[in-house]
């Protein structure tokens, strides 16, 4: 019951979506999401780095991390992520899906940093200042999956040449859609130790927003007397963007064994976001370009023109509770808590009425938290994680809502120091491409694995 229920929400949330490709309200909850990169420690405990700091991706979560720094530090880090995405997809009544499932491996420099110690001079209750710059990889965009089954569903029934002829039999539906692209944050932040007690921080944080989705349907469609029509119709998406943001924190040491921390970030303002299609988001006819065979190849595009819009977006602001529990020189385990309210996503410089709207009713305040520990053997360490993170749609079932966990190892050769890590989560997901149909077309259901390998090294400068 509660998948029909899901499913009935993403029809009616997708309903001002006249494409196969992402809606506007589909892209401002893409744009708010994070993957938490960071260094190969940061990511074998899950990112849980809140009250934890001393180390360089800490400065996302909470720039007072950077204080507890001694020394001055860069750190290097390369990732491979490995995606597999199976979509199931066809039969009103789910009892004949076909699945399919498309394997994605990609390779990045997902983050660099450094941080600069300067121990004060002078006599004071402020006794070091640190200085912090970061860069990550926020959100990979790279991904592809595809599609295929019978839904016993006609967009097309008319081929223009022969307007006379309804083709309102179906043999079945293709779908292949591409992602590109990726959000990249600078961090700088700045953070101050005192009674060596408390440690505060503010950071400076600027995003540059790039987004390609290219996709393709076809339909496999034919007449009473068998003649066929099949047509295949194209779009794409090209957006960029440039936002900011920034964060403050505290981290207060109650004793040599508990810390605990807190920090807000404010929402991400994205000024400008361009966007170049082929077809028309605001429209409610079919568009893009669209080719029907097997007729001599016959294409043209329902929109002449391409569409060029500018327009603003707001995404929420969030804020983790943290605490540490430091066993001498052993080891640590530290939890991080997220809360982050999606109904506070906002597009405007344009007439989104009706997707604000949306993110207000259907959207929620989502909780989340990562788990992490670091067990230490002389110059060895061993590493561990688990991440939840709530999905933010009302109606979500529970297998939408990521889960993951993480593990990793790091060896201190001094003033080098290398981290491994591996992290797995999974979610499912559903994608509806025929939104702009008034009938209930069931979506394609998707699970989605991903599957990453962290690589740092961090140098004491």
């Amino acid at each position: 019951m509660k998948k029909i229920i899901a499913i009935a929400f993403l029809l009616t949330a997708t309903a001002m979506s006249y494409a196969q490709s992402l809606g506007y309200q589909d892209l401002g909850i893409l744009f708010s999401k994070n993957d938490d990169n960071g260094s190969a420690r940061f990511t074998s405990m899950s990112g849980a780095f809140g009250a934890l700091g001393g180390d360089v991706s800490a400065m996302s979560i909470n720039p007072a991390g950077i204080s507890v720094f001694n020394n001055s530090a860069f750190t290097g880090t390369l990732n491979s992520r490995n995606s597999d995405i199976s979509a199931s997809y066809g039969d009103a009544n789910f009892n004949d899906r076909k699945k399919t499932t498309a394997n994605n491996k990609f390779f990045n420099l997902s983050h660099a940093g450094a941080v600069l110690v300067f121990d004060s001079a002078y006599k004071s209750d402020w006794n070091k200042f640190t200085i912090g710059f970061n860069y990550r990889i926020t959100k990979d965009f790279e991904n592809s999956f595809s599609a295929q089954g019978n839904e016993a569903v006609t967009r097309f029934d008319t081929n223009p040449r022969d307007p006379n002829t309804i083709y309102n039999f179906t043999d079945g539906q293709l779908y292949d859609t591409n992602y590109n692209g990726e959000t990249t944050e600078l961090n700088i932040a700045f953070s101050s130790v005192h009674q060596n007690k408390l440690y505060v921080g503010l950071g400076l944080n600027f995003y540059d927003l790039n987004f390609t989705q290219k996709s393709v349907l076809t339909e496999l469609n034919s007449d009473e007397d068998g003649n066929i029509l099949d047509v295949e119709l194209y779009q794409e998406n090209f957006t960029t963007g440039t936002g900011f943001s920034a964060n403050a924190g505290f981290i207060y040491k109650v004793n040599q064994s508990f810390r605990f921390g807190l920090a807000y970030q404010t929402p991400t303002w994205y000024t400008e976001i361009l966007q170049d299609t082929n077809y028309n988001q605001d429209s409610n006819i079919d568009v893009g370009e669209t080719a029907f065979f097997p007729d001599e190849v016959f294409s043209f595009s329902e929109y002449n023109d391409r569409q060029l819009i500018s327009y603003k977006l707001k995404t929420p602001s969030k804020l983790t509770a943290s605490a540490a529990f430091i066993f001498g020189k052993d080891g640590l385990i530290s939890i991080d808590y997220i809360n982050r309210n999606y109904q506070n996503i906002k597009l405007s410089n344009g007439n989104f009425t009706v997707e604000n709207d949306f993110f207000e009713s259907n959207l929620k305040n989502t909780h989340s938290f990562n788990i992490g520990t670091e067990w230490r053997l002389d110059r060895f360490s061993v590493r561990g994680g688990y991440k939840f993170e709530q999905a933010p749609d009302e109606f979500a079932l529970d297998s939408d809502n990521l889960k993951g966990y993480s593990l990793g190892a790091g060896y201190n050769f001094g003033n080098i120091k290398l981290d491994l890590s591996f992290s797995d989560n999974s979610r499912t997901s559903v994608y509806n491409f025929y939104s702009n149909l008034n009938t209930n077309v069931n979506p394609a259901e998707l699970q989605i694995d991903n599957k990453t390998i962290t690589a740092s090294i961090s140098i004491n400068l």
